[in-house]
């Protein structure tokens, strides 16, 4: 594949060069620029929204089914481009291809479940009353702000912009500075599905463009997918503005408690592709395993080291034999390596140390290390990092999991289901997965957690909650006249 050169900035319906500074995308695999252009200039910044706020006047006076066929027209190119966008995907982000592939077939699957969430969240109710009859109806809000992660560059985004759009309003979009190829693929799918001017919009750039785009007057709302840090600085920004609807989805270091198992092999197999799918680079991975003391425990780590080190490194290039691919760039291989190094540092032993590969200087290979007694720091790393804990009693290991300022996600793997019983009450998470990886989640439910990680519900099937406000409406056949009481 050669190096794209970027069609620019996507407002008001029009493809235009960017003003601002050259961004290059790398392939971290290979460590070659694949794509490279001009990020959005705070004057582009402010004329998207510009667009974007014109649109308004009528997008959300179109009517339903009018929108419904925009959207569904954006389905039917996703289905057809699935295998072009994987591939894109898969050299952009470092995903393995058949990773990448699950991402690029998520784009047209998202459109029903997007719809079918707008009628059962949101939509139109009635209700007859003695005075004639209830109504709830939803508004969109206005401008909404989306801003997408790395991890996901194409599903995510797509799945807070199909449903604003639905709804009503307009979109302005800014991909992630590492991912800009994607967003551009994905921006040009929407304008090819023939959507009014201005409906939406792309912007393309780094901090600075983020910046803007958050500070811009027309935003009315923020949807956002990224770290806690970032989300809570987005958080501090709009404080006092109760008129700006933000949905925050960010991250976790997330638990997953082992307990009570026959089948170790199954059991480690779980929790290698929990902590190390994706190379650890979905919010969702598994950061902290719990293990029993003693001799259940010393068979399931040895198990654990045993699938880990069959993990093979690889890219997009290797189809079906590789099991992780790269983190998205080297600056990233560097942190999550000095953030391991940080554990050692803080008491925790070595098991399998996380390190940069010879395959490349983004490849991390996967590490374990034991901080049970370690004041390590409550914080994700954002990559193949997996930390052993040690719990004693059941209590204990439940005391463990919560201890946490996060709560995305929080698994159990376990033969007695009345332990998934008690722990499904008692644990503090938003997805909590029983004989299942922490990865898992479902379409149809609910993503998003508690904590840190985010506003409870941000994503997937309740993100219809966030494109509108509910307007509740009384309706009389005739009018009446109503004297207060008291009153001659």
């Amino acid at each position: 594949m050669d190096k794209t050169v970027s069609k620019g900035q996507f407002i008001g319906g029009e493809w235009m060069p960017g003003e601002g500074q050259i961004l290059n995308s790398m392939d971290p695999a290979r460590q070659e620029v694949i794509w490279n252009g001009h990020q959005a200039s705070r004057a582009q910044v402010a004329t998207a929204f510009q667009a974007a706020r014109a649109a308004f006047d009528s997008w959300p006076r179109t009517p339903l089914p009018e929108r419904i066929r925009y959207v569904e027209a954006f389905g039917k190119l996703a289905l057809e481009a699935r295998s072009g966008m994987s591939l894109l995907i898969a050299r952009e982000t470092g995903k393995v291809l058949w990773d990448a592939t699950g991402e690029g077939a998520a784009l047209s699957a998202k459109v029903d479940i997007s719809l079918t969430s707008y009628h059962d969240r949101t939509g139109v109710q009635t209700r007859d009353t003695v005075f004639g009859r209830a109504a709830l109806h939803h508004r969109a809000h206005g401008v909404m702000a989306i801003l997408g992660p790395y991890n996901f560059p194409a599903h995510l985004p797509s799945g807070q912009i199909i449903p604003a759009l639905i709804a009503g309003n307009t979109v302005v979009f800014k991909p992630s500075e590492q991912c800009p190829a994607v967003g551009e693929a994905l921006t040009d799918l929407y304008s090819r599905a023939g959507f009014p001017d201005g409906v939406i919009n792309m912007v393309q750039g780094a901090r600075d463009v983020g910046a803007a785009v958050l500070g811009d007057p027309e935003v009315n709302g923020v949807l956002f997918t990224g770290s806690a840090k970032t989300g809570a600085r987005i958080h501090k920004l709009f404080g006092g503005r109760p008129d700006i609807v933000l949905a925050l989805e960010m991250g976790g270091n997330n638990p997953l408690i082992i307990r009570d198992v026959e089948d170790v092999r199954s059991a480690a197999s779980l929790a290698v592709q929990s902590a190390f799918v994706t190379t650890g680079q979905r919010c969702t991975c598994t950061r902290r395993l719990i293990l029993p003391e003693g001799g259940d425990g010393d068979a399931l780590l040895a198990e654990l080291l045993v699938q880990t080190e069959k993990l093979i490194l690889g890219s997009w290039e290797d189809g079906e034999n590789a099991s992780t691919g790269p983190v998205v760039c080297v600056e990233f291989a560097d942190f999550v390596v000095k953030s391991a190094n940080a554990l050692v540092e803080k008491g925790a032993k070595e098991i399998k140390p996380a390190q940069i590969s010879a395959k490349g200087p983004a490849y991390v290979e996967p590490g374990i290390y034991d901080v049970t007694g370690c004041d390590v720091p409550d914080e994700e790393i954002f990559g193949p990092v997996l930390q052993i804990v040690r719990a004693g009693t059941w209590n204990d290991a439940i005391r463990v999991a919560n201890n946490t300022k996060f709560g995305l996600a929080a698994g159990l793997v376990s033969d007695d289901a009345e332990l998934w019983e008690d722990f499904r009450v008692r644990i503090r998470a938003g997805i909590v997965n029983f004989n299942r990886p922490t990865t898992g989640a479902v379409g149809f439910l609910p993503f998003g957690g508690v904590g840190v990680s985010g506003n409870h519900r941000p994503g997937a099937y309740y993100t219809a909650d966030f494109c509108a406000w509910p307007m509740a409406s009384q309706i009389a056949d005739r009018p009446e006249f109503m004297p207060l009481r008291g009153v001659g």
